[in-house]
């Protein structure tokens, strides 16, 4: 019975030395090398081999060369499908597949170079080798303008970070980054300009406050300059947004004085954007009415009213500088035919506006009454 079982367990061992090379002639290795559309090896990828018989899945990552490689892959037909990282996989987003890829007993390669497919691709569509050097250096321009957007957008972000906190000479730097990397972007000129602009009323020194509006327009106009040059008519907001960089033109214009530039600047933001007119208009009138050009400053609040009957402000301030134009006749004070309407159109649109009570003391001073169907009116004369 013992000299029995030695047999039986010499039999097992024997089958046993047997069995690793019956299993190592049933599969296979697989191994290659993957590179991007511009050669580069793609590291961190993963390759996954799925089995179109039995469905089966071997997920297979890359090196930092590019390179992956397996043992114990079952013969068969596959379907390989590139991934440029884990994430990607499990996103769906392929790169690119093979389909009926066989895996044989031994040793299997199978490279993918995206480059070379893409070229390949370009061949069978019947390019000749100038199309398809165009084709390339389509693709290549396409590829630097994401990464050029990407990172201007990574500039444009911390500028408005550090604008948002007050601290203008940052952003300014990064305005300056950024035009170093591209100088073409009229957006990264204009918000240049914002930011001189907007840093300009805390410098202490007149000298480099003066400076800094220079810069301002400047930059501004370079912006401008590089927004009518790119008009694109499928752009539906083209017109608006080279009225809103005239806008901010003359803005700079006007704290830096240059008040018949900053006119000459809303003027063009009004014809630029008509829909948006009226708003030009009042801060025509703004400039005009700090400068003490009651007459002009006049001219340009009845356009706003033209373009915008129901802008009250600027019935508001038309009375203003219209009262300017006052004369004293004895003890009275003779406001121009028309003042007293201004204001009361005011407290008709808005009758507990901001400018409500200033309009009433208006009105008072030159003896009229507030006669609005929001206001007190006069009581009728008793019969």
């Amino acid at each position: 019975m013992k000299k029995n079982c030695v047999v039986l367990l010499f039999i097992l061992l024997a089958l046993g030395l047997c069995v690793p090379p019956v299993f190592a002639q049933a599969s296979g290795t697989v191994k290659g090398v993957c590179r991007d559309v511009d050669g580069k090896p793609i590291a961190g990828g993963i390759l996954e081999y799925q089995n179109l018989d039995n469905g089966q899945k071997y997920p297979l990552k890359t090196n930092g060369k590019g390179e992956y490689f397996s043992l114990g892959v079952s013969p068969g037909k596959y379907k390989i499908t590139l991934y440029r990282s884990a994430d990607e996989q499990k996103a769906g987003k392929e790169l690119y597949h093979i389909s009926g890829f066989q895996v044989k007993l031994d040793e299997n390669t199978q490279d993918i170079d995206l480059k070379k497919e893409a070229e390949g691709q370009a061949k069978g569509q019947g390019l000749t080798p100038e199309q398809l050097k165009q084709m390339q250096e389509q693709q290549e321009k396409q590829k630097k303008e994401v990464n050029t957007v990407k990172a201007l957008n990574e500039r444009l972000n911390a500028a408005k970070t550090a604008a948002d906190a007050g601290d203008f000479d940052t952003a300014i730097a990064a305005m300056k980054d950024a035009n170093q990397m591209d100088p073409s972007r009229d957006l990264v000129w204009f918000k240049l300009g914002d930011y001189y602009r907007m840093s300009a009323p805390k410098q202490t020194d007149p000298a480099e406050k003066q400076k800094r509006l220079d810069a301002a327009v400047e930059s501004y106009q370079k912006a401008v300059e590089l927004k009518k040059a790119a008009a694109n008519d499928k752009d539906p907001n083209a017109a608006k947004n080279l009225a809103a960089y005239y806008n901010n033109l003359a803005e700079a214009y006007a704290k830096a004085n240059k008040v018949d530039d900053a006119v000459k600047t809303y003027a063009l933001a009004a014809q630029t954007d008509p829909a948006a007119a009226g708003q030009y208009y009042f801060n025509t009138g703004a400039v005009l009415t700090n400068a003490g050009k009651v007459d002009d400053a006049i001219t340009a609040f009845d356009k706003v009213i033209v373009a915008d009957p129901n802008k009250a402000d600027a019935y508001y301030w038309k009375g203003v500088n219209m009262i300017g134009k006052a004369t004293l006749q004895g003890d009275k004070m003779v406001a121009p035919p028309g003042t007293a309407d201004a204001f009361q159109k005011y407290l008709e649109l808005q009758p507990t506006g901001t400018y409500a009570d200033a309009a009433k003391q208006m009105l008072s001073s030159i003896g009229a009454s507030v006669e609005t169907s929001f206001g007190n009116k006069k009581k009728a004369a008793k019969k």
